[in-house]
């Protein structure tokens, strides 16, 4: 009669082990678990960091393209407020007759040299003049028409007149040149 006991303790054991493992596997389980979340949330917080960096590297790239534009373009203002300058050392020089010029040689010299000096200081900051020839064709997107009138020998859009030049600042129109523009329909 001692195996019926037998059986029974080994069923015990066997039962006992049976429970040990089960738990071992829960405890497994909810290791796994528990890792699986880790790596959801490590794979979160890399993504997040991965935005960051790519959104600093945006705006990094941003300010660097502001300071450019700020550097070619910041003094802009200025440069429009100097046109009247050019414009009027121009229209003397251009107004001089020569009676005036051997008069007034020295003077019309110092005036001529201002008109150099102010050009220099143009190039330098990147401001180049546009000077439109009667003949060429209206551009739109460089001349600003004053009037239109109909010349006899000129094709309509054909520059008639050029009253003003413009200037470019860098690649952007700083001021578009002043044109009359032929309206003949032929």
């Amino acid at each position: 009669m001692a195996e019926p006991k037998n059986e029974e303790f080994l069923d015990d054991i066997a039962t006992a082990e049976a429970e040990e493992l089960a738990e071992d596997m829960v405890e497994l389980d909810d290791a796994a678990v528990e890792l699986d979340e880790l790596r959801a949330e490590r794979d979160q917080l890399k993504d997040k960091f991965m935005r960051a960096l790519a959104d600093a590297e945006n705006a990094r790239k941003r300010g660097d393209r502001a300071r450019r534009e700020a550097e070619q373009y910041g003094g802009s203002k200025l440069a429009r407020d100097l046109l009247p300058v050019y414009d009027n050392l121009k229209r003397g020089l251009e107004s001089a007759t020569d009676e005036q010029k051997e008069v007034s040689a020295a003077l019309i010299e110092g005036v001529e040299l201002t008109m150099r000096a102010l050009l220099d200081v143009f190039s330098k900051h990147g401001i180049q003049v546009v000077t439109p020839q009667v003949g060429d064709r209206f551009d739109p997107q460089m001349h600003e028409a004053m009037f239109e009138a109909p010349l006899p020998g000129t094709k309509a859009g054909d520059i008639i007149q050029v009253s003003a030049e413009g200037f470019m600042l860098h690649d952007r129109l700083l001021r578009p040149a002043q044109v009359g523009v032929s309206s003949n329909p032929g």
